[in-house]
């Protein structure tokens, strides 16, 4: 069974499952699916192409599978996929993709904050909390465990790697590698997330080793297909190390915060 109030709006070929909640003056669209124990607070309009999980919340004035904000989206048939357990707040926006049967994609166990944006085509992973008026441009990638703070912006086709913090108010404006901290605009390596790797239970030496990478990286004032060759021989191989090697290569080099001169080379 579900909980419908009679003045929300609810398409008659929307799927509904079990234990859903539906509160006043909430529209869900044709082509929607919601699985069971969702809870769709007051105004919340989720549109065609929504695929739901469960145990969902989406609080006042959300709008999920929004029409693209892209000039070359024409009105194809695409979704947004959401998974389990996430917390959506008042007025997130949640673009579908500009592509024929592709998506958008949010995972499992996220916390959205009041007011942001993600841009079609995005992937989020799981476990990623995006703070107040974030905005995510269009194709972006935001790895699980990742921390997005309030009124970050992240431009489209970045990809930003897992257990990263982006502090407030930093613009990204190229690829971010795992288990780092960036901040500021124009946008600074920062160092180490260390204080959310202890809290995933990764070691002192795999954080330090960590560091060591990234000392290469962003403080030896040399190339970044430098950097891969001296963290290659200097570093212990493990997954982390090998984690970060396989997304600079993945990327061909082109990182985040860079210093200048190292760009120019």
């Amino acid at each position: 069974m579900f909980q419908i109030s009679p003045l929300a709006f609810v398409h008659p070929n929307a799927k509904i499952g079990d234990n859903v909640t539906i509160n006043a003056f909430a529209y869900i669209d044709d082509n929607v699916e919601i699985g069971e124990g969702c809870v769709i607070g007051p105004h919340v309009s989720i549109r065609s192409g929504a695929r739901i999980g469960k145990n969902n919340r989406f609080f006042d004035g959300c709008v999920i599978s929004a029409d693209p904000q892209d000039f070359r989206w024409k009105g194809e048939d695409s979704y947004v996929e959401i998974g389990d357990n996430n917390c959506i707040r008042e007025h997130v926006i949640i673009n579908r993709s500009i592509h024929a049967g592709k998506s958008t994609k949010i995972g499992n166990n996220s916390f959205i904050m009041a007011q942001s944006h993600i841009g079609h085509d995005s992937i989020v992973g799981d476990y990623v909390v995006i703070g107040n008026a974030a905005k995510i441009a269009g194709a972006c990638k935001i790895g699980s465990y990742t921390i997005l703070s309030s009124n970050a912006l992240v431009h489209e086709n970045c990809d930003v790697a897992e257990w990263v913090l982006i502090k407030g108010g930093c613009r990204v404006n190229n690829n971010v590698p795992p288990f780092s901290i960036m901040a500021h605009n124009p946008i600074e390596y920062y160092g180490v997330n260390a204080y959310i790797l202890r809290k995933g239970k990764k070691s002192e030496s795999v954080i330090d080793d960590i560091a060591k990478c990234y000392r290469h990286v962003y403080q030896s004032q040399t190339s970044p297909f430098n950097a891969v060759k001296r963290i290659e021989t200097d570093v212990d191989q493990s997954e982390e190390r090998d984690a970060i090697l396989n997304f600079i290569k993945k990327h061909e080099y082109r990182l985040a915060a860079l210093p200048k001169e190292v760009t120019e080379e």
